[in-house]
């Protein structure tokens, strides 16, 4: 059941890349000609920061950093934990940037592969950071500061999902660091960040992720480039797909997992939220648009000053890849600049991506030492985007998506799907389906589902981008569930995305092995090493390839529904998920139609509307890189 796994994963955090540390700094006689000038007292070679300052010896501090909000109403502005780490040398008047987290997680689900949580001394300072961040960087003139979200871990407040008071408390560390706002030690004395450049790069994963693309969306001072890893750029229409749920009660379960305290502190918090998300209609409004970083009238990524290094999967469907693709557009159409790393497997991080552990810790080192450091060192003179085109396989592009031309191809009553006109109509009842059977054996006849497929194909096809279904429909009953699946039919060994056994180390794709690679320094609290993990793949008739989903009376809107005319026909076209994806020589594309999907519209009830399809008015549109290869299919 596809619920269970998004519970898991959506609190799941992986750790973020590592790598080994270089070689410590010899002296100037014997260093490489590579060897650049830095800021004084940090080495670079080849446009890498070099571990020059001890970790073991790095300041370790806890601090409360005063924000503008009061998410829990009880009368006072929060406090928001911050653990800092940072070398020694910042004592004596070295200035360094800042590698920055914001996360609901370190004190409840733990951040990584292992679950790794904060650990404090008996005094109150910070004695393990999750993650390598800290262990890898501060060696190399980085601080590095962990957040606790609004209302998590020591911070005050409720945690509000997204919200403004969510995203105020990120905002309100890097206005500390850059000098514009109040901190406190434990004795309530301030504390100024006077060892700071006011430079800062967040990076993170799931949530955290979703908090950088926020906060880079204030346009906060200070904040140069963010790392956003299967991150949120809509609440909404991660809950949602065109009015029809994915979710009911999220904020109440999900705030609950976050947030360690008493439930009563938050329960009016709580509360607020889950009549907010209005489950009983599935429609837009103002809890959402409030969590909305990119469709409001003045969206939050028109403010966005930070470049943007993004990492996502195209089977991730807790954050699915629309999620970022709605937020890589309008950075394009800005001209931010901006990298791109795209996998294959399910809700998971690029260190854990096997065999690209040390290219991934290379890049996104070089990325910090450019916009932190201001390094040349050719980062953005590489290709702009990293594709996995297989379990073991990649390559580079320009952009993203690549250069497309659109195809449609329409249903026939035969089962075809081709490049012609067709007619004829079909007919599906919406029932609640699991994928298994919405996709198995395609030339059956079931009550719940269409099927439609290309020939063979004679050349491989590449699809990149968005693909769009527009329908001919007559409904017997005022509403019904849509369902879309664009299916790659053949026989191949393909990454087993959807496969998960904890108790066997198995997450999204991929597998924990036993053996460790370490990356950077450790102490006897804080290690440095963490597992590797290898591909899970499987051997499959079958790939769906974009999914989109459409409560048929939100086809205009998902903020004022429009019941349909039973027996009137109506045009209703939307948006699959986007993807990147080579259907091979001898394959067949399909095409599904369909009602309530079971796996991912797991909290819809069917409507039992009988669905009548226009076929010859009806036709999907996919982006493809090749046009001739569908051509040559018919």
């Amino acid at each position: 059941m596809v619920t269970s796994r998004w519970r898991g994963a959506v609190v799941a955090v992986l750790a973020i890349a590592a790598s080994l540390a270089a070689p410590p700094a010899g002296p100037a006689s014997a260093r490489t000609s590579a060897e650049s000038a830095g800021p004084a007292g940090v080495r670079v070679v080849d446009g890498r920061t070099q571990p020059v300052f001890s970790y073991s010896d790095a300041v370790r501090e806890h601090l409360m950093v005063q924000a503008p909000v009061d998410s829990d109403g009880d009368g006072r502005r929060d406090r928001i934990a911050v653990d800092i780490i940072r070398p020694k040398e910042t004592r004596q008047g070295l200035k360094v940037p800042v590698i920055m987290s914001a996360s609901p997680y370190n004190d409840t689900v733990g951040r990584g592969f292992e679950s790794e949580r904060k650990l404090y001394d008996a005094q109150g300072a910070p004695v393990r950071f999750p993650l390598f961040y800290d262990n890898y960087f501060v060696p190399r003139g980085y601080a590095v500061v962990d957040v606790d979200m609004t209302g998590t871990g020591r911070s005050d407040g409720c945690p509000t999902v997204g919200g403004a008071s969510d995203v105020a408390a990120a905002k309100a560390a890097i206005d500390w660091l850059g000098g514009r706002a109040t901190a406190y030690a434990a004795d309530g004395s301030e504390v100024k960040a006077s060892w700071s450049t006011g430079k800062v790069g967040m990076i993170g994963h799931s949530y955290e992720g979703t908090l950088a693309n926020a906060v880079a969306g204030t346009g906060v001072e200070g904040l140069e480039t963010i790392v956003p890893i299967s991150g949120i750029s809509s609440w909404y229409e991660f809950a949602r797909s065109g009015g029809a749920k994915h979710w009911n009660g999220f904020a109440s379960w999900l705030t609950t997992a976050l947030d360690s305290d008493p439930p009563q502190k938050c329960q009016a918090v709580r509360d607020r939220l889950q009549a907010g998300e209005d489950d009983a209609t599935g429609n837009d409004n103002a809890h959402w648009h409030e969590r909305d970083y990119i469709a409001r009238p003045a969206p939050e990524v028109n403010k966005v000053r930070a470049s943007v290094f993004a990492v996502h999967d195209t089977n991730d469907y807790n954050v699915r890849i629309d999620q970022f693709a709605n937020w890589w557009a309008p950075l394009a159409e800005r001209d931010v600049p901006r990298k791109l790393w795209l996998g294959r497997y399910g809700h998971t991080d690029p260190f854990d991506w096997p065999g690209r552990r040390a290219l991934w810790v290379d890049t996104v080192h070089g990325w910090f030492d450019h916009w932190l450091y201001g390094l040349r060192n050719g980062i953005m003179d590489e290709p702009r985007v990293d594709l996995q085109t297989g379990p073991a396989t990649w390559t580079t592009q320009a952009d993203w998506p690549a250069r497309t031309s659109p195809v449609s191809l329409r249903p026939g009553p035969d089962g075809s799907l081709a490049l012609g006109p067709t007619g004829g109509t079909g007919t599906f009842t919406d029932t609640k389906l699991s994928e298994a059977d919405l996709t198995a054996d395609p030339s059956a006849s079931r009550p719940g589902r269409l099927v439609f497929r290309t020939p063979p194909l004679r050349t491989g096809v590449r699809l990149s981008g968005t693909p769009i279904v527009d329908l001919r429909v007559t409904l017997d009953r005022p509403t019904s569930n849509l369902t879309a699946l664009l299916v790659d039919y053949g026989e191949d060994e393909r990454i087993d995305w959807n496969r998960n056994e904890p108790a066997n180390g198995i997450h999204d794709g991929l597998r924990g092995l036993d053996e460790e690679s370490c990356h950077g320094e450790s102490t006897a609290q804080d290690d440095a090493c963490y597992r590797k993990t290898a591909n899970v793949t499987a051997r499959k008739a079958s790939e769906v390839i974009a999914r989109g989903w459409l409560d048929a009376q939100n086809r205009h809107s998902v903020t004022t529904p429009e019941p349909l005319t039973p027996g009137r026909s109506y045009r209703i076209t939307w948006k699959t998920t986007p993807d990147d994806y080579e259907i091979k020589p001898g394959h067949r594309l399909g095409l599904v139609l369909g009602g309530t999907d079971a796996d991912f519209l797991y909290y819809e009830d069917p409507t039992g509307a009988k669905v009548t399809v226009d076929l010859g008015g009806s036709r999907v549109t996919v982006p493809v890189t090749a046009a001739d290869g569908l051509r040559a299919s018919r």
